[in-house]
């Protein structure tokens, strides 16, 4: 399989604390990878680290997509080369609606002008798809949305980008039943041989109607054991204290 990603002996601190302490990782195209872990272990710093966040700060290790280091390149640039990163807490952007805010991202991911027709009946399949509400399109990003119709348009704007990685961190969080199971839909419908997808999660019941292929289980800062999806299930049952 040819590699995506790749972080090697990665170290980085926030607010002057060490969060990463030589973490590694290696994700293939075509792979689903879920990274589980207790409060504060750095799961989503690593999400945050991969995009460049300038409120994160690598102190050592690199950083590898698809062969290239990117350790210092810009966040939106990170973005063009393929990576698409959802948030546990997505933000609402007044004065731009959803639609106006994809097409504008999916300019810049692709740099090719928006055929609008086209693209129009393109989102619209796509919240079919995944339940939404035809009209959100329409408001200002998020602005007024539900929590779960937030983290529903944030695999809108995954699908609509097709990125090469998925970067989802805690995007169950605070979902019911059926929305978990409408985000799993979301994400089997963007998963394919030439892309792939690392989940960030506390919880396995989105991992229930996904096929996994690595489970990582990251505590202090770094990946203390990798399995399989029964991994997390083992998880479920004993906690992480067995690795503390």
């Amino acid at each position: 399989m040819s590699s995506l990603l790749e972080i090697n002996n990665l170290y980085a601190e926030a607010e002057g604390k060490q969060i990463l302490k030589g973490l590694n990782l290696k994700i293939n195209k075509g792979e689903t990878h879920v990274i589980m872990g207790p409060n504060g272990a750095g799961k989503s710093t690593t999400a945050n680290v991969i995009l460049n966040n300038p409120e994160y700060k690598k102190t050592s290790g690199e950083i590898l997509f698809e062969g290239e280091n990117i350790n210092e390149e810009s966040t939106d640039k990170i973005a063009k080369k393929g990576v698409f990163m959802s948030f546990q807490s997505p933000v609402e952007i007044p004065g731009i609606s959803t639609f106006n805010f994809l097409k504008y991202a999916k300019n810049k991911v692709t740099a090719k002008p928006v055929k609008v027709f086209e693209f129009k009946d393109q989102v619209k399949n796509y919240m079919e798809e995944l339940s939404m509400n035809p009209k959100l399109v329409e408001r200002n990003l998020n602005v007024g949305f539900s929590g779960g119709e937030k983290k529903k348009n944030e695999i809108l704007q995954m699908l609509v980008l097709n990125p090469k990685l998925a970067i989802l961190d805690e995007t169950d969080s605070g979902l019911d039943v059926d929305a978990i199971r409408t985000v799993s839909k979301g994400i089997e419908m963007y998963k394919n041989e030439e892309n792939a997808v690392l989940i960030i999660t506390h919880n396995t019941r989105i991992l229930e109607n996904l096929k996994v292929d690595y489970v990582h289980i990251l505590v202090d800062g770094k990946i203390v054991k990798t399995g399989d999806a029964s991994l997390a299930q083992e998880i479920e049952v004993n906690g992480y204290s067995q690795y503390k």
